[in-house]
Order: C-alpha cells, then structure tokens, then sequence
C-alpha cells in the first residue's frame, strides 16, 4: 500500500462529531465542541429594536444570553413552540449564543470523506451559513459554518 494511499485512508476515516436538530424538515448539524448545552424551552424576554431573528434574551444561572429564532434566521414560517422545541446554547469565539430549534437529533459521528461542499443554495439558505453537506444513507444532514453565522449575525442587544 503507497504512503498517500494510507493518509488518504486515514483522512478518510477521521470523524466529525456532531450535535444534529431540525428546523422544520431540514436535518442540521453543529461542531459538538461549540456546543454548550441543550435546555428546554424557558421563558425569552423580548428586546425592543432588536433584529428580527433575535428571539430575545434568557437568563441562565445569571448570564443573559441572546437567542436567535433559527427558523426566522433562515426564513422559515414561524409556529408554535411544542414539547420538543429546544434552545442549543453555543459558544463560539467567546460568545455565548442560545438557537431556537424545532428539535434536537441526536449526537453523531460521521467520516469526513461523507461531507461534500455545499452546492451555491441549500434549502432556500445562503450556502455562505453551510459548511457542507453530510451524506447518511438517504439523510442530507446541512452541517452550519458557526464562524460565518456568528461572526455575521448582530447579536449586539439595542
């Protein structure tokens, strides 16, 4: 066996371990290291003049956390929150950030070598939020880019 045939082997075998939710029936996927945790829907105070996605703030165990409605981040109809709605608290780059998802998934780890390049429009989302698409048999799971949803999202609470 060539040397680049066992790199391109273990590339190909490296995992990416991800915390999955949906927002409606699209499938997504998070880095589990910027996850923080994942809490039941609680009360959301709304902040006047804030940007459409900004649900609000919560507070938990005495930080004040902005949470950003993935559905209207992504332009999806609002509905009503249910049993299985859940606020995946992340953090990145030293902010602490709470989505509203619909509901979460599961843990996975997937090979890397399943993860294709986002094609230019994924269900009606700017592939500048998509990282890739992970392939799980007949599931499209859209892995996000949290340094380009972050970074571009004002979460600056007017």
């Amino acid at each position: 066996m060539s040397q680049q045939t066992t790199e391109q082997q273990a590339h190909d075998d490296d995992l990416i371990q991800l915390v999955t939710f949906h927002i409606g029936d699209e499938e997504f996927g998070v880095d589990i290291l910027a996850v923080q945790e994942i809490i039941r829907l609680m009360q959301i105070t709304m902040v006047p003049r804030a940007p459409a996605f900004i649900e609000g703030v919560i507070n938990l165990r005495g930080k004040v956390i902005p949470v950003v409605n993935m559905r209207t981040r992504f332009n999806k109809p609002v509905v009503e929150h249910n049993a299985s709605t859940r606020i995946v608290v992340m953090e990145f780059d030293q902010k602490i950030v709470g989505f509203l998802v619909d509901a979460v998934s599961e843990v996975l780890r997937i090979p890397a070598s399943t993860v294709e390049e986002a094609p230019p429009v994924v269900a009606g989302i700017g592939s500048e939020y998509i990282r890739g698409v992970g392939k799980l048999g007949d599931r499209l799971l859209i892995l996000l880019d949290l340094n380009y949803l972050l970074n571009n999202t004002s979460l600056e609470v007017n």
